[in-house]
């Protein structure tokens, strides 16, 4: 089983920062090439600063369905269209407000950008 890192996690990945149905994706970090729950997690148990996943990797599975546990490359982890392809498992999809903390999000029309919409714009359940 693919071990994944955070604050409370239960079997699904969800952890102490994002515990809605939907959120149940771990990312392989760029740096230290560990699953963590989120980037909040990774930064209170690393010792390090986060790096973001290049464009030229995007080939990589770096995505961890916490249904299924299904690794997925990062270029089909953002054309999912907030569905597991593996398991039908539906992820948060205000994911996509922060995909700019995980990969490198260029001038590509069908990528997500930061300035899309306002952070955590009531589809997800943010803790402190």
């Amino acid at each position: 089983m693919t071990e994944v890192r955070g604050i409370d996690l239960d079997s699904e990945t969800r952890c102490a920062h994002w515990r809605t149905a939907l959120d149940i994706i771990a990312i392989k970090m760029k740096c230290c090439g560990v699953y963590y729950a989120c980037k909040d997690c990774h930064d209170a148990l690393a010792d390090h600063p986060s790096q973001v996943w290049p464009q030229n990797a995007w080939d990589e599975p770096a995505i961890l369905c916490g249904a299924c546990k299904a690794e997925l490359p990062i270029r089909e982890y953002l054309a999912c269209e907030n569905v597991c392809p593996a398991c039908g498992a539906g992820f948060n999809p205000g994911c996509h407000h922060h995909h700019h903390y995980y990969f490198e999000m260029g001038p590509d029309p069908g990528n997500h950008s930061q300035s899309d919409e306002p952070i955590c714009g009531g589809d997800t359940v943010r803790r402190a």
